[in-house]
């Protein structure tokens, strides 16, 4: 807090609030198909994110800018970086996503986070020795 008038003797404050300065969100998020034994690749992943925005926001929907920065094939787990005014668009066509080649499927968004260090660890999944 500062002061706002240097002439004034009484102390005025004007509060000063920052928001997020980062550019970007990080999410982790986990596909589940009905089909366990169903493996997607890095590319079928991200088209299969692309069409679901383009489902539900049309052309600009689908030119939302995101990356796949992480992709574990075995486990379908996700690592998204998204610039931040995307971030809720991003996160409603997840939700949305409910099939995958004819066969039922869930987005199920693991962390989110501004900041990349944060999805490193988790403490719900902590192992202490």
């Amino acid at each position: 807090m500062r002061p706002v008038d240097k002439k004034d003797q009484s102390a005025v404050y004007q509060r000063v609030v920052l928001k997020n300065a980062s550019p970007y969100h990080y999410m982790k998020v986990c596909l589940v198909l009905e089909d366990e034994s169903t493996r997607l690749s890095a590319v079928e992943l991200k088209q299969f994110i692309i069409t679901g925005l383009k489902n539900l926001y049309g052309e600009v929907g689908a030119a939302l800018t995101f990356d796949l920065l992480k992709y574990n094939e075995d486990t379908l787990t996700a690592l998204l970086r998204v610039y931040s005014r995307g971030l809720v668009k991003l996160w409603s066509s997840l939700t949305l996503l409910g099939s995958y080649q004819n066969q039922a499927c869930a987005f199920r968004v693991l962390q989110v986070s501004p900041f990349l260090l944060a999805l490193t660890g988790n403490s719900r999944e902590l192992q202490l020795d």
